[in-house]
């Protein structure tokens, strides 16, 4: 590529026992030099997407939130685009809207909510889609589908950015990344995930030949579009310490699955090493693939601060 965007960075945090705790984390991130604070979508021990990032958000002055990602099966589109709307009027304008066909299987096995084959969900997203980015626009609208049917609607409030908050999309299929590349304001590409859980197989997709195989079929499908899209990547193996050795031995006790030092050098799913070596790792990983926007877990904040300090807005 001979044009990058600037670099931003963004943290992934799910829970905290208290509202103090929420609260200073959020502040941490944003005190750093994060710009954005996310929060994924689970029936697990995590907090409740809304109103975390609404407390989040009511911390902060210049954070952006975002869930990584809304899963479109929990909720109606027109409730949730509701939300999102009135979530970027509260916040004036700091809403970015991460949203995906769903993928692990035991949400749907504990809250009963049908776990339809992967084409079913997909194609029921794609309505979805269509309808929150309705609502945000002027006037009423009505869209007729398999899935949705929603008439005359006028969706108030209003967001304050315009067009439209940021829409971010989450892809590790083929059929995901066209439709990321045909819709998405920020493309999250992702691991492989159609298995329901994480096996072998997903680290396998996170490999740096799987990655040039994900962006090749993304840039052919986002043609004119490619410039228009911001490439996120959420880090998953990250490990700042003293040396790259260190770093990888490190990996290797958090997670038992085998994973080679060649992968966990060369996959951008991965950051390890001292953040002189991270601030290499995320210039050539632009260079070979265009993920300027990165996102990191809570346990790395402050060890990330000299990658920020390098690198935020360059």
């Amino acid at each position: 590529m001979t044009s990058h965007r600037p670099f931003r960075f963004g943290v992934q945090a799910r829970t905290a026992p208290d509202r103090k705790t929420w609260v200073d984390l959020a502040k941490r991130v944003e005190a750093t030099g994060f710009s954005v604070l996310a929060v994924p979508d689970h029936f697990d021990e995590q907090l409740a997407p809304v109103p975390a990032l609404m407390s989040a958000a009511d911390a902060t002055t210049t954070l952006r939130v975002g869930a990584l990602v809304w899963d479109n099966d929990f909720k109606h589109p027109v409730v949730l685009a509701k939300e999102l709307a009135t979530m970027d009027l509260l916040t004036d304008g700091r809403i970015e809207i991460g949203i995906g066909a769903g993928w692990e299987a035991t949400d749907y096995e504990m809250s009963g909510i049908p776990f339809d084959r992967p084409g079913v969900r997909v194609d029921r997203y794609v309505e979805a889609l269509g309808i929150i980015k309705k609502h945000f626009a002027d006037g009423p609208f009505s869209q007729s589908g398999e899935h949705y049917n929603v008439t005359d609607l006028n969706g108030l409030p209003k967001p304050v950015q315009k067009p439209r908050p940021p829409f971010l999309i989450g892809a590790g299929g083929k059929r995901m990344l066209g439709i990321a590349a045909r819709e998405a304001d920020i493309a999250g590409v992702n691991p492989t995930l159609t298995a329901g859980h994480v096996n072998q197989d997903v680290f396998d997709s996170m490999s740096a030949e799987a990655m040039d195989a994900k962006v090749a079929t993304f840039r052919a499908a986002a043609g004119d579009r490619l410039d228009q899209i911001e490439l996120n990547l959420r880090a998953f193996l990250v490990s700042i310490k003293g040396s790259v050795d260190e770093a990888i031995n490190d990996v290797h006790e958090r997670f038992p699955l085998p994973l080679t030092r060649e992968f966990l050098t060369a996959s951008p799913f991965a950051l390890v090493g001292p953040p002189s070596k991270l601030i290499e790792d995320l210039l050539e990983r632009r260079e070979r693939w265009g993920f300027s926007y990165v996102i990191v877990g809570p346990e790395d904040i402050e060890a990330f601060a000299p990658v920020i300090e390098a690198l935020e807005g360059k």
